[in-house]
Formats: C-alpha cells, structure tokens, sequence
C-alpha cells in the first residue's frame, strides 16, 4: 500500500538524481568543450597567453666515414650541456606549501647534483649564490658541458622522479675520430658549431649531414612538461660514407713516414698509394700528422693535404712522362742514343747541367733515365715539337686538379707554350718550369701502370643513407693517353732504373720486380726570383709488380737535410712498396726480367 508520505520520499530522489546528473551533464558537457571541441583555441590560448610553451630540438647524427673495409674513422656521439635556473631554485627554497616543494631540498639536491656531474658541492651552490645576488631573477648557469649519457639520464631521473624542475639538458652532437691522426688530413674536420671545414667532410657533407627534428609540448607551472602535450618531427641522421682507404696500411704509413722524415731532417714528408687497375687512393699518409680530435696540435699550415695542396715542379719522376710522349710518337725508342757531355750549351742560348761531373757519353734512351741525364732528357725530348709534348703533359694531368675535387686541391702549373723558348724548352723535359702535386704524379705513374690509360684518382666508394640506399661514386673516367706499347716499354726503362740504378741495392723488394724513377726538385725563393741554394723536394714514384702492375707508390719528403738528393726517399720507399704487396698479399713475381737495357751504346 503506498502511503502519501512513500510517494513523497520517491518524489524527493528522483528530484535529487536528476539535479544530480544536470550538475554531472553540466560538467561532462563543459569537459568535452574544452578538451575536444575547443581544445586547439585552449592549448593556442594557453601558449600565448601564458608563455606555457616549449620547443626543444631533438639532434640527427652525422653519419660515419670508414675505411674501405668498414672500419669507422669519424662518427658522432651526443653529449649534453646541462643548466640550472637559480630562480626556480630560490623560489622552490622559499615556497610554504609543501606539496609544491620538491621531494629534496637544495642542500640535499646539489649533492647528487655535483657528484654526478663530477663538481664540488661548495663551488656549486656559490655559484649559484652569486648569480642570484648579481641578478635576483636569473634563469640561466651553466652547470655542466659535454655530460655524458650515463650522467644524463642520472640527472634526468633527478629531475622527473625528485620534481627538480631547475635542471634543463640539452643534446649536442660531437664529432669523434677514433683513429685519432690516422689519414687524418683526409678525413678532414668541422669547426666549433659542427660545420665542415676541411676534407671529406666537406667534400661529402651533403651525405654525412643529418637533420634535425624538434619536440613542442606545454608547460605547467614550475616549468613541468604536461602530460600529453608533446608533438614530435623525427630527426634524420646522415649517411655513411665508405672510403677507398685501407686504414691499417695508412696507420703503418704514417709511422714509417714520420720516423723517416725526422732520420733525414725533413719538415714534412708523405706516401700516396693508387691502385693501379682502378685509380683508387689505398693510402695517403702525411707527415706533421693531423689529429681531427685536436687539429691544434700541429701548425695550421699542415692542416692542409700535402698530397693534393703541395704543388712543387717534380724534376727527374716526370723524366719517364717525357719518355713516354717521345716514344709515342714514334721519335725514338728505348735503344735511340744521343751525345751527351755533362753540360750543353745549346744553340738558342740555353745551358743544361748534367747532376754530376762526367766525360762524353752516348747514352741510350733508357741508361738517360738511369743515370738521369738532363742533357740527354734534353736532346730526347726536342726529338718531337713543344705543342706536342704540352700537350701530352696535359694528358698526363698536368694543370688540372684530381677528380677528388679535394677542398684547397693545386692544379699545378705549366709555363704558357708561347714562353717556351730558350731554358723553358729543355727544362720541360727533366721536371722544371712546370709543378704538380703528388696526386697529379701518382695518377701519371697510374697511367704507365695502367697500359697507358689514365683513370680519375677516387677517395670515396660510396654513401649510404639511412635508409640503407647505397649510392656508388661515379665511375672514373678513363682517357689513353699513350699506347699500351708505349707504356710497357717506358715500365721497362723504370725497371731497369730501379735494377741498374745507384739505389739499386737499397729500393729492392725480395721476390717481386719493381720499376721506379728519383725525383729532386729545386723550391723556389718566396722573396726574390731563383730557387734556394742547397734547399730540395725530393720524391720517389715506382710500380709494382712490373710485370703485372698493382700499385703505384710515390714517397716525398720536403727539404732534407740529412741527405739532400732523392736518395733520402729511398728507405721510405722499400718500406712502403714491401708493405702495400704484402697487406694487399700481391703474388711475387714468376717471369724474369728480360734482358737488361744498356747504357751506352
């Protein structure tokens, strides 16, 4: 039976339930306005209003650059630069509501601070004592730089699980050479803001550069990310870069140069090392060493390549590229004699000095370049005209820089033909009134290696990108620029030179035949006209093996002083040549020489 005061009571609920949920509608209505509907005008408004937002960067990683076998000789590391704000720190020390205290006090907080970031806790809160009472409002101090990951994520966890919302880290990338100096004027290095100065870091920026992403998100109060708010673009790391490089023999190379330079009192020194049947750079040791993790170790002017910087006239290693045009023509052969005394004074006035004192000689093409005979390079290499044998120097790669496109690289220079009259005709053709730089004279010797065709020099095998996509290098471009002919009978003459030569003894590598060809170069006065008395660049180029050709290797060391000649260069070169056939496990020689060329006739 239901009773008047029953419905009553019923009345009375259903009335407080539905006030219940108009109130519970209001607010769930209210919630999705400003969490769906008009979230955008909300977060837009909170931003510009209130300053709540951030962006923070996130940074891509340079890519790699290893050896032609994969080792890595440059990569990237992050590290982070960490800050406090003194005014979130006071105002946290001062703040009377406990809930919105941190969980440690500063006292207790800049303990763990400085005992992660390796400080002292006295400096540390001085520091932060004086920045305050310099500037009551200050939001920024340096706490630390270049932290590393392991201290990162320390103070990270500091700063989320503790609410020590003063720290703020940034990533900052490094650029790392593990190698240290090895081939380290080849690599290159970046300037203090990670820009690309020198070398394949420069060269291939364009593969080895990353992108970098960003993070936005909100802040509350006391600077706390909220929750939610984040909104991410991915950083891009950059590709790897695989050289032509074998960094173990560019390692022992460097040793081996460095050690011989300082025997003969050399400033500087350097070994190339090209493949023959493929241009490709295998070694390009230098002497100074640059270290690319600290290039202030050595003086500035040997932060540049010696290997592709250095432009000197090459004297008697271009003698068998003066042999070649000769007997590409068809004006002589190996066995073509002229007379020679040890100076000649020719009829335009010209005067040609033999490098040592002897009688009358008939000397064959081939014993000219043993006994290295200006004279007689003289006569032979006027058998055919002047534009020819510009031409053929041009060929050979003479005043044109590599296809390395190495930053800072020499193109060398040749006298103008019109000015080839009198001493320039015949210095022409023993290596003067022209110059080179050693990259220039190995891809000559590669060509005479190589059949007689010139390939491009290359430093780079290719770029990957991150997404694993490999791009090769190009191709290198190939010009014969003398017959296969020729070049067999000019590796024959530097066989001969390096079997009947003074240095004979000194340049042989047990088991395989080799030919080479000594090289000293006057250096030029920087103040007035003429060359420095009793000052030299001497160089040493040779192939190996002779009858299959391999490897080109070219040794050069600047003003010895020990020994003053290309003799100076000869134990670098045995040393570097044995090396090359042994790491690369070259197969010793099996034909005989044939027989040996004469002299005289």
């Amino acid at each position: 039976m239901t009773t008047r005061a029953t419905r009553s009571q019923r009345r009375r609920t259903v009335a407080a339930l539905a006030v219940i949920l108009a109130v519970l509608g209001a607010f769930v209505f209210r919630l999705v306005d400003i969490q769906m509907v008009h979230a955008d005008d909300h977060v837009a408004e909170g931003v510009n209003t209130g300053n709540l937002g951030s962006t923070q960067v996130i940074a891509g990683a340079r890519g790699d650059i290893t050896d032609s076998d994969g080792t890595v000789l440059a990569s990237s590391v992050l590290v982070y630069d960490a800050q406090l704000s003194p005014l979130l720190i006071r105002e946290f020390e001062e703040e009377p509501n406990p809930k919105k205290k941190p969980k440690l006090s500063w006292d207790e907080a800049s303990e763990r601070i400085a005992r992660i970031a390796g400080l002292d806790v006295d400096e540390l809160r001085e520091s932060v004592s004086k920045k305050l009472a310099q500037d009551p409002n200050s939001q920024y101090l340096v706490l630390a730089n270049g932290l590393s990951t392991e201290q990162y994520l320390q103070l990270r966890e500091l700063k989320t699980e503790d609410g020590l919302a003063y720290i703020a880290m940034k990533p900052r990338s490094v650029r790392v050479y593990p190698n240290g100096a090895v081939a380290g004027t080849a690599l290159g290095f970046l300037d203090g803001s990670g820009k690309a100065q020198y070398g394949i870091e420069r060269i291939e920026d364009s593969c080895l550069a990353a992108k970098n992403g960003e993070m936005t998100y909100l802040r509350g109060q006391g600077g706390v990310k909220i929750p939610g708010s984040e909104q991410i673009t991915p950083a891009t790391d950059g590709g790897t870069v695989q050289l032509t490089i074998n960094s173990d023999l560019n390692w022992y190379l460097q040793q081996m140069i460095a050690e011989e330079a300082q025997k003969q009192g050399a400033q500087a020194g350097s070994v190339t090392v090209v493949e023959v049947k493929t241009g490709k750079i295998r070694a390009m040791a230098e002497y100074p060493a640059v270290d690319p993790n600290d290039i202030d170790s050595v003086d500035p002017k040997y932060w540049k390549s010696q290997v592709f910087s250095d432009a000197y006239e090459p004297g008697s290693t271009f003698k068998p590229i003066t042999a070649a045009a000769v007997l590409d023509q068809g004006a002589a052969t190996p066995l073509t004699t002229v007379t020679a005394p040890s100076r000649e004074h020719f009829p335009n006035g010209a005067e040609v000095n033999d490098p040592f004192s002897h009688p009358v000689y008939q000397y064959t093409f081939a014993g000219a370049l043993i006994d290295s005979s200006n004279v007689s390079l003289s006569k032979f290499g006027t058998m055919i005209a002047p534009e020819t044998r510009y031409d053929y120097l041009q060929k050979f790669g003479v005043g044109a820089r590599t296809a390395v496109g190495f930053p800072a690289e020499q193109s060398g220079q040749i006298t103008d033909l019109e000015k080839w009259r009198g001493q320039t005709l015949y210095t022409t053709t023993f290596g003067q009134a022209f110059t080179v730089t050693p990259a220039q004279i190995a891809g000559a010797y590669q060509a005479l290696g190589n059949g007689g065709k010139r390939l491009d020099l290359s430093l780079v095998e290719s770029c990957t990108m991150p997404d694993g996509t490999v791009v090769e290098a190009d191709r290198p471009e190939a010009t014969q620029v003398v017959s296969e002919d020729t070049a067999a009978q000019v590796r024959r003459m530097l066989e001969n030179v390096a079997v009947q030569g003074g240095l004979a003894k000194t340049v042989a590598v047990p088991g395989y035949r080799i030919g080479m060809k000594t090289g000293t170069a006057q250096k030029p006065n920087l103040d007035k006209p003429g060359y420095k008395k009793g000052v030299y660049f001497t160089n040493m180029a040779g192939i190996a093996p002779i009858e299959d050709p391999q490897y080109v290797v070219l040794v050069t060391l600047d003003e010895p002083t020990k020994i003053r000649n290309s003799a100076a260069t000869a134990v670098a070169f045995q040393k570097a040549m044995t090396q090359v056939l042994k790491t690369y496990r070259v197969a010793p020689s099996s034909q005989p020489m044939d027989e040996l060329l004469p002299k005289f006739d």
